[in-house]
């Protein structure tokens, strides 16, 4: 692929930023960009890219999809990601494709062609985005390794209840490595400016120390999967931007004998595996956090240090022992992940410090652990609960429980009397039915739109009643049901 001159955009108005260049089909663009502008607006306002369509601006509906590459050596690693909540100078020397770009030569690529051959498209307005997850999946994009279909689109929304032939289209197209050679080479061209008014991007987390000495109280942002909201549907001025998208010392896994430490900079598909090896039970729910785009951008740290009383990897993480390193200039200090949420939007954390990473211990062995989370609908839904146990016997007697839940209060927490009524007791139904209804006495949650106050309760209780059926052998599952007539 040969690489073109420098195409210059608009400058966009918004306080803050800087100048951005990144690489589009072959051409270096540059722009002066806003800290908070949204890819989305660049895309159709300034660079008439208009197949990426505008839906919800919120990152749940999978219209404005795009894929975004980020240089690794001789490779890109593209990953599909959400235009609407990512900021302009996110793009910062990296490679980006819309769906113009599958075309870009005159002909439609095979995806394109299936979604034609098999019907695909009712209205098209959602079309380019699942186009582009499909995409996505024939060269191998983040997230999508093995994957069926169903899930890689978990994260785009047809109104026209058309899955059935676009299903057809993305199992049409075998995955497979794209071509990037042209891309590398396009993308080692690219100074990165680093840096702009209102906007730091450091590349250490000795440098996101220091700017957080120097800028108390600045916004950190990792993948804008939260943050992002707050500009496209409240409007808010975010103040001075530290984005920490791009501190490789901040993205390790680091996995040992006794359990995993995640840097706050890891994104959650990138922490799926490692967690499924730590329990099964924490991989099933990282593939129901958000759609791919959500998983591609989001990060266990950044939904850690946002102290969301509904974010779903808290509660498990709780259960599980987590341990939370927390970064002051030179000093380091950690806590018990619980201790980190005091009160709704309140967490211990000063304005110049910030989350560095997570520890979370391996489960001893035998060890029952369970996570389960309630929503509306099975995918890329926010949880009415989600509930978290370690649980362990010995010798038919509850020798340890942690049980923590989201929903349920202000902040994810303990469910301390639930605890205690376990703990010293037989594991029998009795004690299952004392502690569920113990959870009472723990928590008094709110009604609101994703659920009823008594719901909540019901369900807590009913989600530890589940558990002991479970481990009685009997059914738990609808999927496992069977009816009398059958």
């Amino acid at each position: 692929m040969a690489i073109r001159p420098t195409v210059a955009a608009e400058t966009v108005t918004n306080p803050g930023g800087g100048n951005v260049s990144f690489l589009l089909d072959g051409e270096i663009v540059s722009v002066t960009a806003g800290a908070t502008d949204s890819v989305l607006d660049l895309l159709r306002y300034k660079l008439r890219r208009t197949g990426t369509k505008e839906g919800c601006a919120e990152g749940d509906c999978g219209a404005c999809t795009v894929l975004l590459g980020d240089p690794d050596g001789e490779a890109v690693n593209w990953r599909a990601v959400n235009a609407c909540i990512l900021f302009v100078p996110m793009l910062d020397g990296k490679a980006l494709k819309t769906v113009e770009s599958l075309s870009a030569g005159g002909d439609l690529h095979p995806v394109q062609r299936e979604m034609i051959d098999r019907h695909g498209s009712q209205c098209g307005f959602c079309t380019p985005g699942f186009v582009m997850s499909l995409y996505g999946r024939s060269v191998g994009a983040a997230g999508t390794t093995g994957e069926p279909v169903a899930d890689v689109i978990a994260g785009n929304l047809c109104r026209c209840t058309g899955y059935g032939p676009i299903l057809e289209a993305g199992e049409a197209v075998p995955a497979g490595p794209g071509d990037d050679a042209g891309i590398v080479a396009g993308l080692r061209t690219i100074a990165r400016s680093n840096a702009g008014p209102g906007w730091f991007a450091p590349e250490t987390s000795d440098e996101l120390a220091e700017l957080m000495l120097a800028n108390p109280g600045a916004r950190i942002v990792a993948g804008a999967t939260d943050v992002g909201l707050w500009v496209t549907k409240q409007h808010r001025d975010l103040g001075a931007v530290i984005f920490i998208g791009d501190i490789a010392d901040l993205r390790t896994i680091e996995e040992t004998p006794d359990g995993l430490r995640i840097g706050a900079g890891v994104r959650y598909n990138e922490t799926r595996a490692a967690l499924a090896r730590l329990d099964p039970q924490l991989g099933e729910l990282v593939r129901r956090i958000g759609g791919v785009q959500v998983r591609n951008s989001g990060t266990i740290g950044g939904n850690i240090a946002n102290g969301s009383p509904i974010g779903d990897m808290p509660p498990a993480l709780i259960a599980l022992g987590a341990v939370l390193t927390l970064r002051r200039g030179d000093e380091r200090r950690s806590m018990a992940l619980e201790d980190f949420f005091l009160s709704y939007g309140k967490q211990d954390r000063a304005a110049d410090e910030f989350v560095e990473s997570v520890f979370v211990p391996r489960p001893a062995t035998g060890t029952i652990v369970r996570v389960t989370k309630l929503t509306k609908r099975f995918d890329s839904d926010i949880s009415a609960v989600c509930g978290a146990f370690a649980i362990s016997i010995d010798r038919g007697v509850v020798s340890a429980a942690r049980v923590a839940f989201g929903g349920m209060a202000g902040i994810p927490a303990r469910a301390a009397r639930c605890e205690a009524a376990l703990f010293g007791q037989e594991w029998s139904g009795a004690t299952v039915e004392h502690a569920a209804l113990a959870l009472a006495e723990d928590f008094r949650p709110l009604d609101d739109a994703r659920g009823s106050a008594a719901y909540r309760s019901l369900a807590a209780g009913n989600l530890l009643r589940r558990l002991w059926a479970e481990q009685s052998g009997e059914k738990v599952s609808v999927l496992d049901l069977v009816s009398d007539h059958d």
